[in-house]
């Protein structure tokens, strides 16, 4: 009887937790007598055919080392649909009995299409730090990026109040907010913009002048990234030249991306590839492992294809009281 064997992939932005999830599915799988394949560079490693097996060995040490052992890219081809028949022809001439998926919304969206169209089974793991994958509450990467941002605005901070000046700290998170309004709450921000709200320099203005004039020596500008680079900038050149308020500007970048992985991530990573192997083992055809209401669970992966780009409101109610 030929032996059972599943593939892994990290597909988009990398996220400190995937060799977590990566190492939790290579020795699930191996738990339940099934064989793996890393695919390396994602889906574009289904075209090109680079696939290697993971045995026990190949993920040892890997839990507490960020970014993914099999690398990851973003596939232009595989948007295509003679290049996803073409990656599912492979997977089945491998005799794959189910491909774990690990990334963000494209990625998500990716597998569903080769499920859809080739009845590939697929189970996807949410990783990125952005945290908008609609269905879930966390994904695997968030918490290690707050914990990253924080750290470095703590040390802005330092500095900021040795001068006597007024810093704008650039997060990332794309069309999300969520790093942005947590970081801001959790460094004692005194104001955060969000590109995709309607931004109110002056309110800013007036936030960080009205601490001033009480004896603050230092104040925090949290800045989302947004779709669109060079915001920061400009809203940098908006706060001097309209309302007199003079900024240092930080961008932190792909910092936020690398690095050892939280307790959290490592935990989420782990339980979640513990998941997935199980799920495909069972049977189940379409899934993603979310956490719902502080709880792991699967869900249809239908369900976990839109971006979740809202946050709490209230949050910005909270920033606002705390920054007086």
């Amino acid at each position: 009887m030929t032996k059972k064997s599943i593939a892994v992939l990290c597909s988009g932005g990398d996220a400190s937790g995937m060799n977590a999830a990566i190492r939790s599915v290579v020795r699930s799988a191996h738990f339940e007598g099934i064989d793996v394949y890393g695919v390396y560079k994602g889906f574009e490693g289904l075209l090109d055919k680079s696939v290697a097996h993971l045995d026990l060995s190949a993920v040892g040490n890997i839990i507490q080392r960020g970014g993914t052992v099999i690398y990851s890219s973003r596939s232009t081809r595989f948007m295509q649909p003679e290049y996803r028949a073409q990656a599912a022809s492979f997977l089945k001439d491998l005799g794959i009995m189910g491909l774990v998926v690990i990334g963000g919304n494209g990625s998500f969206n990716g597998a569903a299409l080769l499920h859809k169209e080739h009845g590939i089974p697929v189970a996807c793991l949410p990783g990125t730090i952005d945290n908008d994958i609609g269905g879930t509450e966390f994904s695997i990467g968030f918490d290690t990026a707050l914990n990253t941002a924080v750290e470095a605005i703590d040390k802005i901070r330092d500095t900021a109040t040795s001068h006597d000046r007024t810093f704008m700290v650039e997060v990332m998170g794309r069309s999300s907010g969520l790093i942005a309004i947590t970081v801001a709450i959790a460094t004692g921000a005194e104001a955060v913009i969000f590109p995709d709200l309607t931004v109110d320099l002056a309110s800013v203005a007036y936030t960080v002048k009205r601490g001033v004039s009480r004896g603050k020596k230092s104040s925090i500008i949290i800045v989302a990234e947004g779709e669109k680079e060079g915001l920061s900038h400009l809203y940098q050149k908006e706060l001097q030249e309209n309302y007199g308020l003079e900024t240092k500007l930080c961008i932190l970048g792909h910092i936020q991306r690398g690095g050892n992985p939280s307790p959290r991530d490592r935990f989420i990573g782990s339980f979640m590839g513990n998941m997935a192997v199980k799920a495909l083992v069972g049977g189940e055809q379409a899934v993603a492992t979310v956490v719902r209401d502080g709880k792991f669970a699967l869900a249809p992966l239908q369900e976990c294809l839109k971006k979740r780009n809202d946050f709490d409101r209230n949050l910005l109610d909270l920033l606002n009281t705390l920054a007086l």
